[in-house]
């Protein structure tokens, strides 16, 4: 059963026409990945089918009453709430029956003889219960916690957060509303790896509909079951991201076989009544010539299209030496204030291999590239660079580009003996034509840096390329185009990215930045097979915990910690044993009045510090296994 449907939308600023003819249907437990180029109108969309945009033509309908949630790409918080205050906002109405509570409580304690208070409140406790009443804070804390955000973050303004944080704390309360159907506008973009894995999790047993656009291919692999590319119509696949990257391929090759062939028939015809019309068969002649201007007028096929994305070829110079990069005791940091990123393990990175760098934000893996271009000197210990290497280094920050300077002029600056001509060629190969190539560079969008740091670093022919997040900003159509030329490079590659998707497809190891630990893991194998590994020890982790009873580990704790697992445990069984009682009480409607009030408060601070002891004994544990597995 739909819950949203559209016909022949249309939207058009001024004009220039955005998109026309789109028609679809949303239904009730959709997971659908909106993609689709740069500018082709899919934020636009979703703002049509919010109602925050009128069409140009067409019409939405909603299901009665329909709760739509929508996450912008950024998000604009003026409020001087507090993150935690704009989290309670979506439980107004439970805050609303616990003061009813605390309110009918205070009566029955003046009003002793009043037997229909007890039953008022033995019925308003029922609902709140019912509603989660006495969980809903435990649930802001575990999203809250997911999104990356940290309990000291609870107490300050909303308006003193960054904008990636304001982003986060209205997809917080986004998803604490729990709305029918959820339009996510690039939910990841302001995401650790830790954090999107979170939402991915959250997203698959979410109840309601989900429409995300996203550019973050690993992550519409792992949350939507259809894609809808918008072209700017709307074509629709069935399956993840993988699943629609095969359909598309084998539709265009269909189409296009049927254009051909179409085409080899209308050939044929016209030769045939070119040759006839004036001859002894022109009745058959012009028989066909009717038929064939009818098929010309009304099922002429056009020549399928495939989406614009830059071409090029990542090649090497030269073959360097088979030892592309040593580490000896080396540790990542800052000399100006002694401070340590992470240590490093001795590391040897070899030809044609591929290491991806992955971490939290603001851990330091832009650091150890410049480090290891000797841009930051380590602060203890050496990295060794091999013998007969050209490095090609691709910036985050696109710090290499030169704001002052046309796109020609950038170009020229690398290849000075490239014609004027040549040049404009070379950069169309890039999606930069006409008139665009005499731009500034100061004037581009961030997508068009990134192809132009790209274009750059091709002409430098280097055999170790450094990489920093080299698909951000990137469209999908160059996302793949990327990759296909990084999966076919003959050199060696240092990748640091948040594309998982990327890292998966051409890093041969793993190097993740531990920040709690502040230790580089190596990892020998693909992002897939990290994964799995990391799964592995989440269900160890989970098999040593019980349920109703904490006190079985499979997990032997060090010396030092022995004493506090054995007493947490003890005291999550005592929690336990005294939620269950209260519960119990609760549902017997307890006779002395008195008592009332008090349960209902003494569940929601059992439950709190129940919670808490449980993450201090998970810390304990993952620290443990993290130990175990170094030692």
């Amino acid at each position: 059963m739909s819950i949203l449907t559209a016909t022949n939308l249309a939207k058009s600023f001024g004009a220039n026409d955005i998109f026309s003819g789109v028609s679809l249907s949303i239904p009730r437990s959709a997971r659908i990945g909106l993609v689709g180029a740069n500018g082709v109108g899919k934020t636009t969309l979703l703002r049509v089918l919010l109602g925050e945009e009128t069409p140009s033509e067409g019409q939405v309908h909603r299901a009665q009453g329909l709760r739509v949630g929508y996450l912008p790409q950024e998000a604009i918080q003026t409020t001087e709430r507090t993150l935690w205050q704009e989290c309670l906002l979506p439980f107004e109405h439970l805050m609303k029956l616990q003061s009813d509570l605390a309110h009918l409580a205070d009566e029955m304690s003046r009003e002793m003889d009043d037997p229909t208070l007890l039953e008022k409140y033995g019925n308003l406790q029922t609902k709140f219960e019912h509603q989660d009443g006495y969980t809903f804070e435990t649930r802001i804390h575990q999203i809250l916690s997911g999104l990356g955000f940290t309990a000291a973050d609870y107490g300050r303004p909303l308006i003193q957060f960054s904008g990636g944080e304001r982003t986060r704390a209205v997809l917080a309360r986004l998803l604490l509303s729990a709305p029918d159907l959820l339009l996510l506008d690039e939910p990841t973009n302001h995401l650790d790896i830790q954090a999107i894995e979170w939402l991915e999790d959250y997203l698959k047993d979410y109840r309601g509909g989900v429409v995300l656009v996203s550019h973050d291919r690993y992550f519409l692999d792992h949350v939507v079951n259809q894609i809808w590319e918008m072209t700017p119509a709307i074509e629709e696949y069935r399956g993840n991201y993988s699943a629609y990257v095969k359909q598309r391929e084998e539709r265009y090759q269909r189409r296009l076989e049927e254009f051909e062939a179409q085409r080899e028939f209308i050939a044929k015809e016209e030769e045939y009544i070119r040759r006839n019309i004036a001859g002894q068969n022109t009745r058959q002649a012009k028989g066909r010539l009717k038929r064939l201007e009818r098929l010309l007028e009304e099922a002429r096929l056009t020549p399928p299209m495939k989406s614009r994305q830059f071409k090029f070829k990542m090649a090497s110079s030269g073959r360097s030496g088979d030892l592309v990069l040593r580490t000896y005791q080396l540790e990542v940091g800052y000399h100006d204030n002694h401070e340590v990123l992470f240590e490093v393990p001795d590391l040897t990175l070899r030809r044609g291999e591929c290491a991806a760098i992955i971490g939290p934000n603001g851990v330091g893996k832009t650091t150890f590239l410049k480090t290891i271009l000797n841009q930051i000197p380590p602060l203890i210990g050496e990295t060794v660079l091999g013998a007969s290497l050209q490095i090609g280094y691709f910036s985050q920050a696109h710090e290499g580009l030169h704001p002052e300077l046309t796109l020609m002029e950038e170009i020229q600056m690398l290849a000075p003996r490239m014609l004027p001509a040549e040049t404009r060629d070379y950069l169309a190969r890039f999606l930069f034509t006409g008139d665009y190539v005499f731009q500034l560079v100061s004037t581009l969008s961030g997508g068009e840096q990134s192809r132009l740091a790209l274009a750059c670093l091709v002409l430098q022919g280097a055999n170790l390329l450094l990489l920093d997040e080299p698909t951000n900003h990137l469209d999908l159509p160059s996302q793949e185009m990327l990759q296909r030329n990084l999966n076919e490079y003959p050199g060696t590659i240092l990748l640091v990215s948040h594309d998982r998707y990327l890292v998966d497809a051409v890093a041969t190891q793993i190097w993740e930045v531990d920040p709690q630990n502040k230790k580089l893991i190596v990892f020998p194998g693909t992002y897939s097979q990290y994964r799995l590994e990391m799964d592995k020890h989440k269900e160890i982790t989970i098999q040593t915990k019980k349920p109703e009873n904490h006190k079985s580990k499979t997990v032997r704790p060090t010396t030092v910690n022995k004493n506090r697992i054995v007493e947490l445990e003890k005291e999550i069984s005592y929690l336990e044993n005294e939620l269950k009682t209260i519960s119990q009480q609760l549902e017997n409607k307890p006779q002395l009045r008195d008592q009332i009030a008090e349960l209902g408060q003494r569940y929601v601070d059992i439950q709190q510090k129940l919670d808490m002891k449980l993450q201090e004994w998970d810390k304990i544990l993952f620290n443990q296994i993290i130990g175990d597995e170094q030692r």
